[in-house]
């Protein structure tokens, strides 16, 4: 008996050839994820120019249906984008440097009528000798803003490696938008016949939640920051076209974004009064409550992304720890496809093997 058990056993454990295979598969595996390591930089301009591409597609196609060639309508969609960021930038970039370097000179008088407070702020002022320590601050602007610029991009250093980085982006995700339904057909061909109908379904489910969950986020950022410098300039805040521009960058980082740039605006309100930060204060919490998280975010999100509160946080803290502040942008609209294709590929399958299934035969009941 012992004997048949043992033989039963040889016969139903796989052959070496499969441990072989499992061995080689593996081993793969490990040489690709230490050479995508090496080369996370790259791969991270490669993905954000992807998914940057996949949230102008709508745009794109949208000319292709008014009778553009989808060459010529990438062209006027990144000629119009240039034509925005000129005419954005020469009416920002003035007054912001203007507002940065008055910041600047004006921060030793701030931590001076804080040394004089007889809070706790005063007394970390005054133990700490803040205004010694900035008191170089001004000369030091630009090579600090450099700096900071690289460490929020979280793949460059220097204001070279951000042009080229910009550069990249720029060319990839042009590149990306010319050949994006050819690379879409090419992507189906890669799975058998029998699924490559749900390859397509899943693959263009994706790639609309990706791409509204994208024009959605900087719709949502612009109109925070357009409403954040008006705002503050009728409250009187210093400094509102450098916060303004500082409330829209950081409301596109999903769940904590904006408070990040309320905080802030708030903070440099109190340098001016105490009113103001009671005011500038008041305003984040109507708008982000009332008109964000209330009206604007479910009108503009609810076809792009249906992901539960704990799961977008996750996703986040997820994506900035692996990627940095790229990563935490990226975090959501890969969660947002992921969720499909598990909807659609591995929940589906099984519900459908749920329905199909046979029912139990009752017990035969004795007569």
């Amino acid at each position: 008996m012992p004997d048949e058990l043992l033989s039963d056993w040889r016969r139903s454990w796989p052959p070496p050839s499969y441990w072989a295979k499992v061995t080689f598969a593996v081993a793969i595996t490990l040489a690709v994820l230490a050479a995508a390591r090496q080369v996370k930089d790259i791969l991270l301009l490669v993905l954000v120019a992807a998914v940057l591409a996949i949230g102008l597609d709508p745009a794109v196609r949208r000319l292709e249906r008014w009778k553009f060639k989808r060459g010529w309508a990438v062209v006027t969609i990144f000629l119009g984008l240039l034509l925005f960021l000129l005419l954005f930038f020469a009416a920002v970039a003035p007054p912001l440097v203007r507002d940065a370097r008055q910041l600047a000179d004006n921060i030793p008088g701030y931590i001076n009528q804080l040394k004089t407070n007889t809070g706790p702020l005063g007394d970390l002022a005054r133990k700490t000798d803040l205004s010694s320590k900035i008191s170089d601050l001004p000369s030091r602007l630009p090579s600090l803003a450099t700096e900071s610029l690289g460490s929020i991009l979280g793949f460059t250093k220097s204001v070279g490696q951000v042009i080229f980085s910009a550069l990249t982006i720029g060319v990839l995700t042009i590149y990306f938008l010319v050949s994006l339904p050819t690379m879409r057909k090419n992507a189906v061909t890669w799975f058998v016949p029998h699924r490559r109908e749900q390859a397509e379904r899943v693959l263009e489910r994706a790639l609309e939640k990706i791409g509204g969950y994208v024009s959605g986020n900087i719709l949502i950022s612009i109109i925070a920051g357009i409403l954040a410098f008006i705002a503050l300039s009728l409250i009187g805040v210093p400094y509102a076209a450098a916060l303004a521009m500082w409330v829209a960058i950081a409301d596109l980082i999903p769940s904590v974004g904006a408070m990040l740039g309320a905080i802030v605006a708030i903070i440099v309100a109190a340098f001016s009064s105490i009113f103001s930060a009671v005011l500038t204060t008041a305003y984040f919490l109507a708008y982000q409550q009332l008109v964000e998280n209330y009206w604007l975010s479910p009108r503009v999100m609810k076809k792009a992304i249906d992901i539960s509160p704990a799961a977008v946080i996750v996703s986040v803290l997820i994506g900035a720890s692996l990627a940095g502040f790229a990563g935490a942008l990226l975090a959501l609209p890969i969660a947002a496809a992921f969720k499909v294709v598990l909807n659609d590929v591995w929940l589906e399958e099984r519900r459908r093997a749920t329905l199909v299934q046979p029912p139990d035969e009752e017990p035969a009941h004795p007569t």
